[in-house]
């Protein structure tokens, strides 16, 4: 359906990326054309005229903004992103060049507020937050493939002192940096959790099928069938009040604590966004759960195939679409679990034999054709998560059975980006109504101005919308 000048406008003065390409402003008094989250100053909506091509645009004598690049975007091309991204590279290649924070937005040849800008657009981050998780990564890996001491290692990835490096490293994993290290030899480890860190909802998400055949919670322990490189293997958790203890079957523990950090949402913002809820007057948002994180999917491609089940039906069906997809093409292991589908036992899959499962042909398609993208080297998932999000959601979205919904929950649940909403999603727009006490449940638009107030931390607006008016879990 074609937009009305009055919606195109409306986005103009919103700044909203999500329509840049739909159509380009024209500026009459100025003779430029622009992508509608361009930073110049608003036009007056007289003198503005709407082009569906740059090539429209200029036909009409205009000229494009020098600002935004619409001929770039228009093209494929988008510098702004790009002069980010090959910042961020050089950022996770040599993080201890980069003293702080000021340093980073010194080298993006930025001011201040618009690489703020930037990086959170484009990284959902802050470049602080960037430059730490930077120097961790680069840490984690120097502790596995070196016998280097900590102080050393904590210098060299640019840390002030061993104590910050200790703490921060502590923070996003739950292990110190030596018992990280011990990992390449163990098969079990214990995290530590946060203070308050709310272990109830935790179960909840742990148990969300309760006919699950890939995972199941007693109690306090769970077990769980995941896939890591190596093949499968089983991953018991016993959780107590301030600490999870770990144990893997087989492969890796360090694979297996990035599975369970996943699994926690530890290295999520949760305070942050619990201030933010309060500052905007929305406390009862996260009363009871200022602490609740988004529990990740154990792999990416586990990401997938629930984005795509999980499209317009209800979630007992979905589940029950899960479960006989994972009975068909899964490792049955000897605890009677079923370890999740590879993409290549998906991919060797025809169609018609998911029909039977009451699968839509739709959705039997989709699946089947991603699995088939991916172990055809077409689609990398793994290499996802160190793009930009704007790069995950394009090249996600230019996917054949990933919408806007799918491709945000995925990015949320799978890919750990953290300013994604699902849009569309039903319990959200009721949610939203409920807490914002509005007449009638919002539409996509109405959505993306209601959930603008919480970024950079939408993902976890999201999650808590999703437990809003549930019950609290025991």
């Amino acid at each position: 359906m074609r937009m009305t000048d009055a919606t195109m406008y409306a986005r103009v003065l919103a700044g909203d990326s999500a329509y840049n390409g739909r159509f380009f402003t024209g500026v009459l008094t100025t003779g430029i054309y622009c992508l509608p989250s361009c930073k110049a100053r608003k036009p007056r909506r007289e003198n503005v005229r709407f082009f569906p091509t740059c090539e429209s645009a200029r036909e009409s004598g205009l000229r494009a903004c020098k600002k935004c690049h619409p001929d770039d975007f228009a093209h494929g091309a988008d510098p702004v992103l790009e002069s980010i991204e090959s910042l961020v590279a050089e950022i996770r290649v040599s993080p201890a060049v980069f003293a702080d924070a000021r340093a980073v937005v010194h080298s993006s040849g930025f001011g201040q507020t618009r690489a703020f800008e930037l990086f959170r657009k484009h990284y959902h981050t802050t470049p602080a937050d960037l430059l730490v998780r930077a120097r961790i990564n680069r840490a984690k890996r120097q502790l596995l493939a070196t016998r280097s001491g900590l102080l050393a290692i904590a210098g060299d990835v640019g840390f002030e002192s061993l104590s910050v490096f200790h703490d921060q490293f502590r923070q996003r994993n739950g292990l110190t940096p030596a018992a990280y290290r011990d990992l390449s030899e163990a098969r079990t480890f214990t995290i530590t959790l946060p203070e308050s860190y709310p272990l109830h909802y935790l179960r909840r998400a742990l148990s969300r099928d309760i006919h699950s055949v890939s995972e199941r919670l007693t109690g306090d322990a769970y077990v769980g069938a995941v896939q890591l490189s190596s093949g499968p293997a089983v991953l018991t958790l016993r959780l107590a009040p301030s600490v999870i203890h770990a144990e893997i079957s087989a492969g890796s523990a360090v694979e297996a604590h990035s599975v369970v950090i996943g699994l926690l949402g530890l290295d999520q913002d949760a305070a942050a966004f619990a201030r933010l809820a309060k500052k905007l007057g929305l406390a009862r948002l996260v009363a009871g759960r200022a602490e609740l994180r988004i529990s990740q999917t154990t792999s990416v491609f586990d990401g997938v195939l629930w984005s795509i089940i999980g499209q317009q039906i209800n979630f007992p069906f979905a589940c029950l679409l899960k479960r006989r997809l994972f009975e068909r093409t899964g490792t049955l292991l000897p605890n009677g679990l079923f370890a999740p589908p590879t993409p290549a036992a998906v991919a060797a899959l025809d169609p018609s034999e998911l029909l039977p499962l009451q699968f839509s042909r739709q959705k039997a398609d989709y699946v089947i054709a991603i699995a088939r993208l991916i172990t055809q080297g077409q689609l990398d998932l793994e290499s996802l998560r160190a793009m930009s999000a704007t790069r995950a959601e394009r090249t996600l979205l230019a996917i054949r059975g990933l919408g806007p919904w799918s491709v945000n929950y995925l990015m949320m649940r799978a890919l750990g980006f953290a300013d994604c909403v699902p849009y569309g999603d039903t319990s959200v727009t009721s949610n939203l109504q409920e807490l914002f006490q509005l007449e009638e449940r919002p539409d996509i638009e109405a959505t993306r101005r209601l959930m603008a107030v919480f970024s950079p931390y939408r993902s976890l607006a999201t999650n808590h919308l999703w437990q809003f008016k549930q019950t609290t879990p025991l």
